[in-house]
């Protein structure tokens, strides 16, 4: 990922001023970095709660996921719902069969806008990739970023016994942005380093994902998020649970379970003729 030498170099810089600490935040934020860099393949139940509008969206979901070349396979059994993606098949659609009305598999674009409403990621960014992709932009975008991480001990979440850090920076504000020629929401996010969901949102973007009128005049975050809160497990330094706010609270949180990594996943476990799925 483009952001990780940037924030490797960071770390790297920061991590020898703060060697003498007891326990460091930024080491454990490189371990793990390293830690998602070296999945290969996951298996992890993941519940995630977002707002959307005024209210807040739940979903659960099943997760496989292999990451070179990127397979995945997705069940949310509360809404019926199976997905299935295969880097280079299908056009590079994925497969989506919802067991309600009609019950048709249908091939459909992971960043366009039937699979994108309501959602604030895409299916490119299930799993972990997610999670060092915020943090990696959260320190871009706050110079004073790695110091205004906190240790505040161990807890245990889900089962698993967690280091937990804390990211805080009350200078987030908002600022003018005037939209260029064919830039889109998340373009422009992505140019910024700013948080995809938080642009969208304050300027009533939600499931816009086509181009912006040039000219247009949008109010963009000056940071990634207000505040973050992570429980990163101690022996698989992966996150179990992660929550990320702006000026008014909490808008995304994600708790992870189950979490298998670089354990071998059949071939036919990507195939939608695979013996457990209905598509």
């Amino acid at each position: 990922m483009k952001y990780f030498p940037i924030f490797f170099s960071i770390l790297f810089v920061f991590s020898f001023k703060t060697e003498k600490q007891t326990v460091n935040p930024v080491k454990i934020l490189s371990q793990m970095t390293d830690s998602i860099q070296n999945i290969k393949t996951l298996r992890v139940k993941v519940m995630a709660i977002e707002r959307s509008e005024n209210n807040f969206i739940t979903a659960g979901s099943e997760i496989k996921l292999q990451t070179s070349p990127r397979r995945l396979y997705l069940l949310n059994r509360l809404k019926k719902l199976e997905i299935l993606y295969n880097y280079g098949e299908h056009n590079n659609k994925a497969l989506v069969k919802p067991h309600t009305f009609p019950y048709l598999t249908v091939a459909l674009d992971p960043a366009g806008n039937l699979m994108r409403k309501n959602q604030h990621y895409t299916i490119n960014e299930l799993g972990y990739e997610f999670v060092g992709k915020a943090i990696a932009l959260t320190i871009s975008k706050d110079k004073e970023g790695l110091k205004n991480f906190t240790y505040h001990g161990k807890a245990l979440k889900n089962g698993y016994r967690c280091y937990f850090l804390e990211y805080e920076n009350n200078n987030y504000s908002y600022s003018d942005y005037t939209v260029g020629e064919k830039e889109t929401a998340s373009s422009i996010a992505s140019k910024l380093c700013v948080n995809d969901y938080l642009l969208r949102n304050k300027n009533n973007l939600l499931n816009d994902f086509g181009f912006l009128k040039k000219g247009l005049i949008l109010k963009v975050p000056t940071l990634y998020c207000k505040k973050a809160t992570l429980l990163i497990d101690e022996k698989l330094l992966l996150p179990v649970s992660i929550a990320l706010y702006d000026d008014i609270g909490i808008f995304e949180n994600y708790e992870f379970s189950a979490i298998e990594v670089n354990k071998p996943i059949k071939e036919e476990e990507f195939s939608k003729n695979y013996k457990d799925y209905h598509f």
